[in-house]
């Protein structure tokens, strides 16, 4: 339009026309009746004019775009803290707990080992320990073939007496029960040399006085009260049998 006229303040000029309408005092395009299409020459105005949504959204935006930028320059420092700070707990936490399983079991089997250690007999029952043998007193009376038949059946063999200390052993079981036991020693192979049942040739001896002396062929030897004495191997006797002892655990 050429006519003139005061420029309204409400009027906004189309984008693709010259022509300016109006509606109700105010200078909007036609197909635009929110005034969003302005002119390069209404352009202040109508940014004074744009929807208040629009302009929180442009905010909205602008923040979110900071705010990304700033957690982009720290995320890389924040995510290397959280690791620093957990790293630490995985490493130390985990071993810790293994090791504490480990010395509890360790603790429990030192317990189970000391326990079976004392129940641990060298000797099986009924038998008694001497300087690393073991000793079986019968409470039958037998031959002295069948006595050391019955030794031999247990794995052990009629006592074979090689020192002081063994024999002061046998004496005292053999005065406290007041009974005559054979013991392996005789001279069955050949009369007058006397050998152990493990074939050994007799060196240390504790004949009573005037013994052996083969009455009426005696050729097995007995121990009575103190001291050994030849008899006949028929004679039923208690007989003690001698085996090695069984070490225990740690010992």
């Amino acid at each position: 339009s050429t006519g003139e006229r005061p420029f309204s303040s409400h009027c906004c000029v189309l984008s693709h026309s010259e022509e300016e309408v109006t509606f109700g005092g105010q200078g909007c395009a036609e197909n635009d009746p929110e005034g969003l299409t302005c002119s390069s020459k209404s352009m202040p105005e109508c940014l004074a004019r744009m929807p208040w949504l629009l302009l929180l959204l442009i905010s909205l935006g602008l923040f979110v775009l900071m705010l990304a930028i700033l957690v982009q320059g720290q995320s890389g420092q924040g995510t290397q803290l959280v690791l620093n700070c957990c790293k630490p707990l995985l490493v130390v936490a985990v071993p810790h707990a293994q090791t504490h399983s480990l010395e509890q079991i360790q603790q429990q089997l030192t317990q189970i080992n000391a326990s079976l250690a004392g129940l641990c007999r060298p000797c099986p029952w009924d038998w008694e320990l001497f300087q690393g043998s073991c000793y079986l007193f019968s409470r039958t009376l037998s031959s002295w073939e069948a006595s050391a038949t019955s030794c031999q059946d247990l794995g052990a063999h009629l006592v074979i007496i090689n020192s002081v200390e063994e024999q002061r052993f046998m004496e005292y079981w053999n005065v406290r029960k007041k009974q005559r036991s054979w013991i392996g020693l005789s001279d069955l192979r050949h009369e007058g040399s006397w050998q152990w049942v493990d074939d050994t040739p007799l060196q240390l001896s504790f004949w009573k006085q005037g013994e052996p002396n083969n009455d009426e062929d005696e050729d097995c030897v007995e121990l009575f009260t103190d001291e050994w004495n030849d008899n006949k191997c028929t004679e039923q006797n208690f007989w003690v049998c001698e085996q090695p002892s069984a070490p225990c655990p740690h010992h």
